[in-house]
């Protein structure tokens, strides 16, 4: 009797998590959306000039990846899949905030490249934590 319970407890949360899981078909026209997004975003930049679109084309970029880690993860769950997503969106906040900083000069950016490592750090060593 037990046994069965067992077996019906495990087959009912696999029927689950194939109701919930992406298809191959959805997962293709959800990475096509995220291009054609990404497209759109930097077609956007183009109309910025100097460091305005640069930081424009960062942000586009490091959308991109974090929508790409984020459709991995939804697509094949997994422990590995979701630090990649926490990497990408600390990664993103670091290249921006870095490229933000070459509208200052002198120490004024170096104070700012050092506030955006620093936060990166904390960051990283937070995902580890997590990871452990």
């Amino acid at each position: 009797m037990k046994t069965l319970l067992t077996l019906t407890v495990a087959a009912s949360c696999f029927a689950m998590t194939g109701a919930f899981a992406m298809t191959r078909s959805e997962y293709k026209v959800a990475k096509e959306k995220i291009e054609a997004d990404y497209k759109l975003a930097k077609a956007k930049c183009d109309a910025l000039k100097d460091n305005a679109q640069d930081v424009c084309m960062k942000e586009a970029k490091g959308r991109e990846n974090v929508a790409k880690a984020e459709l991995e993860q939804q697509y094949r769950p997994s422990a590995g899949h979701a630090r990649k997503v926490a990497e990408q969106k600390a990664n993103m906040r670091y290249e921006v905030a870095k490229e933000k900083c070459d509208d200052q000069a002198g120490d004024a950016k170096d104070a700012c490249v050092n506030q955006a490592k620093a936060d990166h750090d904390r960051a990283k060593a937070s995902m580890k934590k997590t990871k452990g």
